[in-house]
């Protein structure tokens, strides 16, 4: 009994040693399950950790905007407060000026009418000029050409600078008439009216005047203008005028192959091709004042062109293509040579009739342009013909200009005119004790510099002039020659 109670405690204490054995074995997949768990609990707990932190951050961030954003706000109403307070400042500063401002008389200032645009434009003009002999119109920048009978006298020559070329004028656009029709007009002024007296200082006074002063009523739709005021006449050249920086408001050749003057009156200006390609055509038709030299006041209304209702009537037509223009132009008036209180004796005719016919044109291939205009006529005196004298006296004569562009800025002019009134009919007209003037001819050089506003030239002027002696028996000859400097500056 004693070997089977031995026998089986052998076997118990084997199971136990067996099932303590086995225990760590069965308890391993267990802790290696809870280790898995744990490892997993970690990474979770870094995860929310990290995403914390972010939050707190972004916290943070999100905190200093709200302070930021309190201190700009605060700033703006500071600002506000300020400005505020110096628009109040200000505002009661504006009310005592303008409680000032109301107490003194108002001043006028420029003004126009509504939707009415005003430009100034201009030019200075200054010449320093030498001549051989004294020129009749004036010296300097209006001598047309030499007093007839000078010798070769040394005081017949003369020197000095003239500014009264300078001219300035206002053109007023955007004037309204009715729905389709609107315009604007002009008024232009140089200093060629003279000198202010006659004394030591008036030399250097010169006094201004009118030149042109007009209005204009035009329809775009139908190319139509109506001219109302006082302008050029159709027989001057105004689009051809000689070029010449001493010579600019009596031109080069004025009265010799230029003619033309400015009247009162109205010029009807026609497109006949309008809103078309090509050469572009216009027709002008002029009533103008009657003008002539006495008798009567010329001043007052009352010389033999002035007698009646009988007005200057010319026309022109007048052809423009891309480099080149041409024009025709007719004149036609009529004078009572009785004068306006009918009481002057004519002894030899009382009425005469002024007619004229002018070709001319301007022509511009590459570098060159020229100009030029020819011109018959009879007692056109008042238009700067019949190398104004006055009569029924028949006169024919033109102009050419040559010039050439040699660089932007450099350029040459070659001009010629010559006037030639009938010999017969000067003699008959001449007045007593006068030289009768048969023929001039003048030449012109002149080297022009420019930039910009600005122009300078030398120039030289030529005329030969043929005339009788005072008792109208003899014939003489006088030349005469004026060298310039010329500076101009356009506005």
């Amino acid at each position: 009994m004693m070997k089977t109670i031995r026998s089986g405690g052998r076997k118990a204490v084997a199971l136990s040693v067996a099932c303590a054995l086995m225990l760590p074995m069965a308890a391993v997949p267990d802790m290696a399950h809870a280790q898995s768990k744990s490892k997993k609990a970690s990474s979770r707990e870094a995860e929310l950790e990290s995403r914390v932190n972010q939050l707190e951050q972004q916290l943070a961030e999100l905190k200093a905007m709200i302070q930021e954003q309190k201190a700009a706000t605060t700033q703006a109403t500071a600002t506000a407060q300020a400005a505020q307070t110096q628009a109040q400042q200000t505002d009661d500063k504006v009310a005592k000026v303008e409680k000032t401002v109301a107490a003194v008389p108002a001043k006028p200032t420029f003004t126009s009418a509504p939707g009415v645009s005003v430009a100034l434009h201009g030019f200075i003009n200054a010449n320093a000029f030498t001549q051989s002999k004294g020129y009749t119109f004036g010296n300097g920048a209006n001598a047309e050409y030499p007093i007839p009978g000078q010798g070769g006298r040394v005081n017949d020559s003369l020197s000095g600078v003239d500014i009264r070329n300078t001219r300035f004028w206002l053109d007023f656009t955007g004037a309204k008439f009715t729905e389709n029709w609107g315009g604007g007009g002009r008024i232009e002024m140089d200093f060629f009216g003279g000198f202010n007296g006659t004394g030591p200082y008036s030399q250097q006074q010169p006094t201004p005047r009118l030149r042109q002063a007009y209005m204009d009523i035009t329809n775009a739709n139908t190319g139509t203008t109506f001219r109302v005021g006082q302008m050029w006449d159709l027989m001057f050249p105004l689009d051809y005028v000689p070029q010449s920086l001493s010579h600019i408001a009596f031109p080069l050749g004025y009265g010799t192959g230029v003619i033309g003057w400015r009247y009162p009156g109205v010029i009807w200006m026609q497109d006949l091709n309008h809103g078309s390609t090509g050469t572009k055509w216009r027709f002008d038709l002029a009533v103008l004042e009657g003008s002539w030299n006495g008798p009567g006041l010329t001043t007052n209304y009352l010389t033999a062109g002035n007698a009646g209702f009988k007005p200057q009537v010319e026309a022109r037509i007048t052809a423009k293509g891309s480099n080149w223009q041409a024009f025709a132009a007719g004149h036609y008036s009529k004078m009572d040579l009785h004068g306006v209180d009918g009481t002057v004796v004519t002894p030899i005719k009382s009425n005469i009739k002024s007619t004229a016919f002018e070709v001319g044109g301007m022509w511009m291939p590459g570098n060159f342009i020229v100009k030029s205009a020819l011109y018959t006529g009879n007692a056109i005196g008042q238009i700067f013909g019949d190398l104004s004298q006055f009569g029924d006296i028949k006169d024919k004569g033109g102009y050419l200009q040559v010039g050439y562009k040699f660089t932007p800025n450099w350029s040459v002019y070659g001009f010629a005119s010559a006037s030639k009134p009938d010999e017969g009919d000067v003699l008959r007209w001449r007045a007593p004790n006068t030289a009768g003037l048969l023929k001039n001819r003048q030449q012109a050089l002149s080297l022009q510099y420019t930039a910009g506003s600005y122009d300078l030239s030398v120039e030289w002027i030529h005329s030969n002039l043929d005339s009788t002696t005072t008792n109208g028996l003899g014939r003489q000859k006088t030349s005469a020659n004026e060298f310039t400097l010329n500076g101009n500056y356009r506005f």
